[in-house]
């Protein structure tokens, strides 16, 4: 019999796709005896941890300052300089240097036998550093991008290179990496690198999806508000549930009759996300999942490089369209069109995600 192992997880904290995960792969762990120690997240001074991941991972979790992206005016776009500038000043330097010393301290503490990395960058310097004499594993699917055979690395040059680079950052020190993927490739070992099914939680396996009246949306940046808004003015008559994390804002804001605003709540998001008749996000990998899952119609508005790349991924399958705003016209439309998206694939690809998992972890 396997012996049975202590995991301590690190988690960027920025948006839901990451922390999602980890859930997920702590499902998976303890489900086959092993234990998840403690559970370390990353995030700007501006974000706060979700209530239903403290309470979902049931392990201390620990916050320590890390390193975040600049929004332009818009609050829709990453800003690329002000992002670099914010992060390299030496204030910011110091609280990253104490934040490595954490990460050091916790490991020394916990004593795990694995370190698996959620694309957080400073555990990377923190194994550089240290030198710590156990396993890391990296987990994200911005590890694709590294992939010789993967087709979705274009666009912007300069954003393209420097994701190329945060992608090298978070995964400094690791023993193994492993890219996560709408479909199976071969592994690339020249890169430590292993394809593996996205970390879908065992609640979003079981649902049972159903058409309902409502299209859902998930904005992170607030500053598609005010798009959702003019849309809904000109339609009225369309019933919108979206999803955001405006900071101070009520748990449930009732814009008008057809029109509801939600704080981030997993277990909620997820009861729409099953009875929606479509979906409209800015393309975080995890959330297109689910609703590719669910086999919902979808339509990706990318606000950074990370997400142009996935949403190109989900639509080199079919898996939904990809516009540069929320216009809930084209989903509308697409609504109507027939699909040729795979899904019987897709569900059996994400179902292997835990015999794989597990293989791939056992070190």
């Amino acid at each position: 019999m396997d012996k049975k192992r202590r995991f301590m997880f690190v988690v960027q904290g920025e948006g839901r796709g990451h922390l999602t995960q980890a859930i997920s792969l702590a499902e998976i762990l303890r489900r086959h005896g092993h234990e998840v120690v403690a559970t370390l997240v990353g995030k700007s001074f501006s974000r706060e941890v979700p209530t239903f991941f403290t309470k979902r991972m049931n392990t201390p979790v620990v916050v320590y300052e890390a390193p975040s992206f600049v929004f332009k005016k818009n609050k829709k776009h990453i800003d690329g300089m002000k992002t670099l500038l914010y992060n390299i000043n030496p204030q910011k330097l110091k609280k990253y240097g104490d934040s490595i010393e954490l990460i050091h301290r916790q490991v020394i503490e916990y004593r795990p036998d694995v370190v698996v990395n959620f694309y957080e960058v400073l555990p990377g310097f923190a194994q550089l550093y240290f030198r710590h004499d156990i396993p890391f594993v990296d987990i994200g699917h911005q590890y694709m991008m590294r992939h010789p055979d993967y087709l979705q690395g274009r666009g912007d040059p300069q954003h393209l290179m420097l994701l190329r680079l945060h992608s090298i950052l978070t995964s400094m020190g690791a023993t193994k990496i492993l890219a996560l993927s709408f479909y199976s490739m071969k592994s690339y070992p020249h890169e430590r690198i292993t394809i593996v099914p996205p970390l879908l939680r065992s609640e979003v396996l079981e649902l049972k999806p159903e058409e309902g009246d409502y299209i859902l949306g998930y904005m992170v940046n607030q500053g598609y508000e005010n798009e959702v808004r003019a849309w809904h003015r000109k339609h009225p008559e369309v019933k919108l549930h979206f999803f955001w994390d405006k900071e101070d804002a009520p748990e449930t804001l009732q814009v008008d009759e057809t029109f509801t605003l939600h704080t981030i709540n997993d277990a909620l998001f997820l009861k729409y996300m099953a009875g929606c008749k479509g979906y409209i996000t800015t393309a975080g990998f995890e959330s297109v999942c689910e609703a590719l899952y669910l086999n919902k119609p979808v339509m990706m508005i990318p606000a950074h490089i990370e997400q142009e790349v996935n949403a190109a991924d989900a639509q080199s399958i079919d898996g939904g369209i990809v516009g540069n705003k929320f216009d809930l016209s084209r989903l509308l439309a697409h609504m109507r069109e027939e699909r040729k998206f795979d899904a019987d694939t897709f569900r059996k690809w994400v179902r292997s995600a835990e015999k794989i998992f597990i293989e791939q972890l056992m070190l």
